[in-house]
């Protein structure tokens, strides 16, 4: 795994630290309504550190279990919906077994704007189906070895969609209907 007390997280409101508090108030829906305010340049452009070279911002590991036959033909036709349905990504080789740290077959799709991420990865919410999937970024850091860019990239600032963790769905409430 990873220890957490080894990284230097940005601190949250850097540059919000002489604004003038946020409102209490809510709107009908119970949301905060918070002040106007410019468009975040990250609808644009990956923030910084991620990187905005030919590599992209974010790699998505798609993995199946190789000796499942079920899950490998669901990958492989996945596979193939993706090249189909989003033919501007950087789609990999379908690799029918482990390959380099990945613990089991898979295949990679590269993301190089918010725009691509912000399409694909609620795609791939809804149609990967049995797979496990690792979203990580891919960052510049100046003075940071690469080994331990990895490192974190690939744990500390790591996203999965796996199958389940054991969400105590008995605890959910129904939400009225148009919510």
């Amino acid at each position: 795994m990873y220890d957490d007390n080894t990284y230097k997280y940005p601190w949250p409101l850097a540059g919000y630290e002489d604004a003038a508090p946020l409102p209490e108030e809510r709107a009908e829906d119970k949301t905060y309504i918070n002040p106007p305010a410019e468009k975040s340049k990250a609808y644009e452009q990956f923030i910084d550190p991620l990187d905005k070279t030919k590599r992209g911002g974010f790699d998505v590991h798609v993995y199946y279990l190789q000796k499942n036959q079920q899950q490998a033909r669901y990958a492989r036709e996945l596979w193939e919906r993706i090249r189909r349905e989003f033919p501007e990504l950087q789609i990999y080789s379908f690799w029918d077994k482990p390959v380099g740290p990945h613990p089991v077959a898979m295949f990679e799709v590269n993301l190089h704007s918010p725009a691509q991420f912000g399409a694909f990865i609620p795609w791939l919410a809804i149609w990967r189906g049995p797979l496990s999937v690792l979203v990580h970024p891919n960052t510049v850091e100046e003075g940071v070895s690469e080994v331990d860019i990895e490192r974190r990239n690939h744990t500390q600032r790591a996203i999965w969609m796996v199958p389940g963790c054991g969400i105590a769905f008995a605890g959910l409430k129904a939400r009225p209907a148009g919510l």
